[in-house]
């Protein structure tokens, strides 16, 4: 499965997208990635999907911020371009989670392992030193706060985090819960219809989380809003719940304690 984003005029992107659709080591580290969450722990896809919903989540987020007039840090902090923010959330979205292939626990740690050089050999032929070794950087940074509890220190790993956390569609949740079990966990995972990330009417972003059932508000409260509450884009993001349709939707037959 090639990841299909849209690069627009930004031909590093560009240059890096098609070097990671061609890079074998990668799909294979996704497909031992997913096979360990899901075949061997039972909680859900961390695979190519996953990574496909993540790199355009966090590229739709990071424009429409940039739009709004917010700073990417890579601009800020190291004089570089707006093109150049796009590499690192984009680089950062397809490599966060291949520390999965080694284990589910601390993935985040085993991830920077994994992901440093895998990170220059993408962009080698796209950046020069210093320019190379500071993207690799910010992307390192933006992997190991993509866990919920890491402090981010810039606009783009907070990017991550959140965007992270928005792949919830139905049976998707990125909360782990054991299949078979009828708890609020796989009951809220079903929970929820769509996420869609737009223009903000007060900030720069809106996510509109439409519902199928009340329950999703535990997705949306225990993660999604856990996550953007400890990112650095929480001033630029409102979050919309909703629940379409004049009856909720039957999640379960029965529930027997």
């Amino acid at each position: 499965m090639s990841i299909h984003i849209p690069t627009k005029k930004n031909t590093k992107l560009k240059h890096l997208l098609s070097h990671i659709n061609e890079d074998a080591e990668l799909h294979q580290l996704w497909k031992c990635a997913n096979i360990n969450a899901v075949d061997r722990s039972g909680i859900s896809d961390h695979g190519e999907i996953h990574i496909r919903i993540v790199s355009n989540a966090a590229l739709r987020i990071l424009r429409l911020l940039i739009k709004g007039g917010i700073i990417p840090s890579v601009v800020k902090d190291h004089g570089m371009e707006t093109d150049d923010a796009e590499v690192i959330v984009v680089l950062a979205s397809c490599l966060h989670d291949i520390g999965i292939s080694a284990h589910r626990n601390d993935h985040e740690r085993y991830s920077i392992f994994l992901a440093y050089p895998k990170s220059r050999e993408l962009l080698k032929d796209i950046y020069e030193e210093p320019a190379l070794t500071t993207i690799a950087s910010e992307v390192m940074h933006a992997i190991i706060s993509h866990n919920a509890k890491e402090t981010c220190l810039t606009i783009e790993a907070g990017v991550l985090k959140v965007a992270d956390a928005l792949d919830m569609t139905e049976g998707r949740s990125r909360i782990p819960f054991e299949t078979g079990y009828v708890n609020i966990h796989s009951v809220s995972a079903k929970a929820v219809d769509s996420v869609d990330i737009e223009p903000g009417d007060e900030r720069p972003v809106k996510l509109v989380i439409t519902l199928a059932n009340s329950a999703g508000i535990f997705q949306v409260d225990e993660l999604l809003r856990h996550k953007l509450k400890n990112s650095t884009i929480a001033d630029h993001v409102e979050i919309i719940a909703k629940i379409e349709g004049e009856m909720e939707r039957r999640l379960i037959e029965i529930y027997k304690a």
